[in-house]
């Protein structure tokens, strides 16, 4: 018997229309992939998982911050740490971190609040040197601005005056056993694939094999439509596969995840904004509004092309959250509590991004906000500890359940695909 069913057959499992299906697959609530026959196919697994929950029982399928109880032995280095999500999650995931480094001084405080035994290092990463340090594994999101001499042929000098060749010298002083990178799902196609191609090639430079990855964080415990570019780098003495988080068949929306959440500070709306959102129903946007109220809100945007899905916006229960940014107020970005009319508030945003709600956040709100808003989800940086474990401790032998080994691809004329 197959594991997947059709859209009317699906339909017929969950209770559900075949439209509503659709509507799902749409909206990224349950995952859908082709036939030979171009058929859109959606996994039993899955939806017996929409329907459990559909029914209220979301059992270990529901909103939870991830973490082992069991420690390994690897010890990581994080730069670019910020309010510390990915560092978080690799802690969960069972990795110890020996340090981390970050240059902002609300998120240095927001790290020394909530981890006063960590190692943390309040400075420009250009002004430390890590020679004589020891580490199996260095991670960094590192901001990418555009290279000044990227396709110029000069390897590793191609990325000096950049963040990203801080964390290549980091690599090359420790050579640790991995180097995993992390940014935006845009730079895989930043200035047509050639800013991300130099970086590849000076990883390889310095002695590694790279792999990278687009991973969204709603298939792997986020209640959120979030994508990071995932980039692996293993030590070329080392026989290992590189692996990434395989997706898994269901997500976590935001009733699940906003359930008992504590109360805390939030942004509000001015009057006149109020009142215009208050006509925007769950789910909806700007396109919900009349007409005249359309054209007057919008202003100069409403005869511009582009679909400005994000402005207006209420989010919606039953669905994960979009993407949080750095204010959930910003007219471009509308993040809308889905039933009262009003941004999301801080504790709201960090349920979504799976901060633990004993994780505090110091400075100002908009401050707290922003390193929210900027954070890798500390679950999704747990599923990324677990692929690095699970590929220093088996090898081949990986749980391929779980885990899915990734490799990059090359056109004929050696481009990056």
């Amino acid at each position: 018997m197959s594991a997947y069913l059709t859209v009317h057959k699906a339909s017929e499992l969950v209770g559900v229309s075949s439209d509503t299906i659709r509507r799902w697959d749409r909206l990224g609530i349950i995952k859908s992939k082709r036939s030979n026959k171009n058929y859109r196919l959606f996994s039993i697994k899955g939806l017996e998982i929409v329907k459990s929950k559909k029914n209220g029982n979301s059992g270990k399928y529901g909103y939870r911050i991830l973490k082992e109880k069991k420690k390994s032995t690897y010890k990581t280095i994080e730069l670019f740490t910020g309010a510390g999500g990915t560092a978080l999650g690799l802690e969960n995931a069972g990795l110890t971190n020996t340090m981390v480094v970050e240059i902002n001084k609300d998120a240095v405080a927001t790290l020394k609040r909530n981890r006063p035994k960590w190692n943390i290092i309040h400075d420009d990463i250009k002004n430390i040197s890590f020679k004589g340090l020891e580490a199996d594994i260095i991670e960094g999101g590192f901001p990418c601005q555009a290279f000044s001499y990227a396709g110029k042929g000069k390897g590793f000098e191609d990325t000096r005056g950049t963040l990203f060749f801080e964390f290549a010298r980091v690599i090359k002083e420790i050579k640790p056993l991995i180097a995993i990178g992390e940014n935006v799902r845009g730079l895989v196609r930043h200035d047509s694939g050639k800013t991300l191609e130099t970086m590849v090639n000076v990883l390889k430079e310095l002695g590694y094999r790279v792999s990278y990855k687009v991973l969204r964080s709603q298939y792997l415990d986020v209640p959120q439509k979030r994508e990071r570019l995932i980039l692996i780098g293993v030590r070329d003495d080392l026989d290992i596969p590189i692996l990434f988080p395989k997706e898994t068949d269901y997500i976590i929306t935001i009733k699940e995840a906003l359930k008992n959440v504590p109360e805390s500070e939030g942004q509000i709306y001015p009057e006149r904004k109020k009142g215009i959102m208050e006509l925007i129903p769950p789910g909806g946007y700007w396109k919900d509004l009349p007409i005249n109220i359309q054209k007057d809100y919008m202003g100069a945007s409403f005869y511009m092309g582009g679909g400005k899905t994000g402005m207006a916006r209420r989010l919606a229960w039953d669905e994960p959250s979009l993407t949080l940014t750095t204010s959930p107020a910003q007219k471009q970005t509308e993040r809308c509590h889905p039933a009262e009319t009003r941004p999301l508030k801080v504790r709201e945003y960090a349920r979504i991004q799976t901060f633990p709600d004993e994780w505090v956040f110091e400075g100002s709100i908009a401050s707290q906000y922003k390193q929210i808003g900027n954070a890798v989800p500390p679950n999704l940086g747990y599923h990324i500890g677990k692929a690095i474990i699970e590929m220093l401790d088996k090898g081949y032998e990986y749980d391929k359940e779980l885990f899915e080994e990734h490799h990059i691809s090359y056109s004929k004329q050696g481009r990056l695909l």
